[in-house]
């Protein structure tokens, strides 16, 4: 099962067990449901669920959550309009962390100057990001480096809207549209992620079948679990820092 259908399953495991009870119970005491408390005890139980089936922090404390903040908004009275416009606009950001577990995270001049060094110094003439976002690494190495060719990849439709906009005019980038796992590395000899943990022994798997021996995989802030990297680059602005591992042949 995948990890969004597992949650879903999680979540409604909890919802099940809490109501299969409480209806019984209030039913037979001719009592109106107390719904904040039952919404609670939802969360409760999804938080046990979560953490008895050993699911990362993040998502314990959205199962802790979801069903208490579902209660709270519901007595806000919202037209259901705005929410259906929230989910479309989330969707069209975010696309990435439903469809691939991968959010939308966006490097910082800091680390884009430390990728322009490792360039530099391996000497690689073709650079991939996979989930380019917007270009904010892509855009400025591009430039930086003109003579070098640069690729990012955005399957969400807004970000890779205004990666488009922000890229069409850098003759050495290309931009494209489509869904990172189905992007093929040989052409590359850096390929650049900044996804999250789940992602990366796919991604490690996916490189040492696909990538060139001696080329390199750097992810962002995330280890690829299981695999040495051959180098670790500390970042002084408070950011992931960057793992490089060199690709065998």
């Amino acid at each position: 099962m995948n990890t969004p259908l597992r949650q879903l399953a999680l979540q409604a495991a909890a919802a099940v067990l809490v109501l299969s009870l409480a209806w019984p119970y209030f039913g037979m005491r001719a009592e109106a449901m107390p719904w904040a408390e039952t919404a609670f005890v939802i969360g409760f139980v999804a938080f046990l669920l979560a953490s008895f089936t050993r699911q990362p922090v993040w998502w314990r404390l959205i199962h802790a959550l979801f069903v208490p903040l579902v209660w709270v908004v519901s007595q806000w009275q919202v037209d259901p309009g705005w929410f259906l416009l929230a989910f479309i606009v989330l969707l069209l950001i975010y696309r990435g962390a439903l469809s691939g577990r991968v959010p939308l995270y966006l490097t910082n001049p800091a680390t884009v100057d430390v990728l322009g060094n490792v360039l530099q110094e391996s000497g690689a003439r073709s650079f991939l990001d996979l989930g380019a976002g917007v270009g904010s690494t892509v855009l400025p190495l591009s430039r930086r480096y003109p003579e070098r060719n640069f690729c990012g990849v955005e399957n969400a439709p807004l970000t890779w809207l205004l990666g488009r906009w922000r890229t069409h005019a850098q003759p050495n980038l290309q931009w494209r549209w489509g869904d990172l796992w189905k992007q093929p590395l040989a052409e590359f000899e850096v390929v650049y992620a900044f996804l999250s943990p789940e992602p990366m022994p796919q991604l490690w798997c996916k490189a040492k079948a696909e990538m060139k021996p001696g080329t390199l995989l750097i992810s962002n802030a995330f280890e690829i679990p299981d695999a040495v990297p051959e180098r670790v680059i500390e970042l002084d602005d408070g950011a992931g820092p960057l793992y490089c591992y060199r690709v065998a042949g």
